[in-house]
């Protein structure tokens, strides 16, 4: 799986001032993000995608549109994930796959479930699922942690590829980079920790700053990738100030505030979400730093 090595961009999903989704606004982010040859794969429908607030069909929509425009040039990784097994499975069993190199699949949220029923769970999402799977580890939002041993466990299953972590605990992903297998890729899944979780192990990034600074993120894990640790440092030391905007009124608030004002689109989202208020649209505007 050395094609998802570097930076998957979580895709936002733009919307128009009626809440219908934006195919030419997603049109021009596309060619924003791969055009440049910043990153190295495209994450639909992921949480910055508000995947929570599409409808099954929007999200084939979505899925089948990136295709189209990709036309083959990236690997595209589709999140596929949930609380409820059986609507995950059935989900998977409604998919198609063509074009499709793997899942991002989110540890379930809300049940907090036990270590032993998340490997179950993710044990019969990979036995059913056509292309392999990516684990999603994020404390943050499910409400439930998975630990090193619960992801050293699924990385002996042969169709689970690797962890998006983004626990934010340095000392659990070195657990698992200890362990895993040297095929299983670790994935950072907090954008200012790439550095640091390229140091012991990971393998790249799925970030939502790329939706805005493709080519930063190319220099950070790159850099990284290749022990110019000075260089990716200083790279993300860049966007330090930017970043806690991004989620000062949730992900993907910001970033989408930050993409209109470099002109990719318009700054809406749906409900429970609510656009950037006045005062954090001031901010960004005021700490954007002006990179490529």
């Amino acid at each position: 799986m050395k094609t998802l090595h570097g930076t998957g961009v979580a895709l936002v999903t733009p919307f128009k001032s009626d809440e219908s989704i934006d195919f030419d606004a997603l049109r021009k982010l596309i060619h924003h993000v791969s055009d440049t040859g910043g990153v190295d794969y495209l994450v639909v429908q992921g949480t910055t995608g508000e995947s929570a607030t599409l409808t099954k069909v929007e999200k084939r929509e979505v899925l089948s549109f990136v295709l189209s425009e990709n036309k083959g040039k990236l690997p595209i990784v589709y999140g596929l994930g949930g609380n409820n097994t059986k609507a995950v499975l059935a989900e998977i069993a409604e998919t198609d796959f063509k074009g499709v190199t793997a899942i991002l699949s989110v540890s379930p949220y809300y049940n907090k479930p036990s270590q032993a029923a998340i490997i179950n769970h993710y044990q019969l999402i990979a036995d059913q699922c056509p292309v392999p799977v990516i684990l999603y580890n994020v404390p943050g939002r499910t409400s439930s942690n998975m630990t090193a041993g619960t992801t050293l466990a699924l990385a002996k299953h042969p169709n689970i590829i690797g962890m998006k972590e983004a626990s934010g605990n340095l000392e659990q992903c070195m657990a698992i980079a200890r362990q895993k297998p040297s095929d299983f890729l670790l994935i950072s899944g907090d954008d200012m920790l790439t550095t640091s979780m390229a140091a012991i192990g990971a393998t790249g990034v799925i970030s939502v700053l790329a939706n805005a600074y493709p080519k930063t993120f190319h220099l950070i894990i790159h850099s990284a990738l290749k022990g110019d640790f000075k260089t990716s440092s200083e790279a993300t030391f860049q966007l330090l100030d930017i970043n806690p905007l991004m989620y000062a009124e949730s992900n993907p608030v910001g970033v989408k505030a930050l993409l209109q004002q470099m002109g990719i689109m318009e700054n809406f989202v749906r409900l429970p979400l609510l656009p950037a208020s006045a005062e954090l649209q001031d901010a960004i505007a005021k700490t954007a730093p002006k990179l490529p």
